[in-house]
């Protein structure tokens, strides 16, 4: 569970378990300034391609002013629209994860980290006074940071969060 900084959360007793802690730094110093988007009316098929075709896991769904107002993963295709056989030319708005949840530029990394893992999300897009600017993953953290331990440790509590059922229950 979050405590308000990345603590580490705690085990399943409830003990905090140790701190991880990495030099201070902002969303701006290790985010991915490329970011691919698309339009809430595209077809699911455009917006597959354009993960396809620019490596990318997530696009971020604009409005017809050009403001981010939703994500849709890789995920959100498989299950949503492949797994259903819903047909590819349906638009991709339907499909996508909402409230789009974000982050600034100046924000801290402990701040935006704690935002991932109350969200459940692996994925921070970053918006400044302009707009969209950037994206920060849980792989962004670990690369960049260049503490792994910090991007497990947040993964665990995001999929955790997101699948408690599979944490809980005896597995055998």
């Amino acid at each position: 569970m979050w405590r308000g900084c990345y603590s580490g959360g705690c085990d399943r007793a409830g003990a905090p378990q140790r701190p991880l802690r990495y030099e201070a730094m902002q969303l701006r110093d290790i985010m991915t300034s490329g970011v691919v988007t698309a339009g809430l009316e595209d077809d699911v098929l455009h917006v597959a391609q354009l993960m396809r075709d620019h490596g990318v896991g997530s696009v971020i769904l604009c409005d017809p002013q050009g403001d981010p107002v939703a994500m849709v993963t890789d995920r959100d295709l498989a299950v949503r629209v492949m797994a259903e056989s819903r047909p590819v030319s349906e638009p991709v708005r339907t499909h996508a994860s909402r409230p789009l949840i974000t982050g600034e530029p100046d924000m801290d990394l402990e701040e935006a980290a704690a935002r991932m893992v109350q969200h459940r999300i692996r994925r921070l897009p970053v918006l400044g006074p302009r707009g969209l600017s950037g994206i920060v993953t849980l792989d962004d953290i670990a690369v960049r940071t260049g503490n792994l331990e910090v991007a497990q440790r947040m993964t665990h509590d995001v999929i955790e969060g997101a699948l408690p059922e599979f944490f809980f229950h005896e597995r055998g």
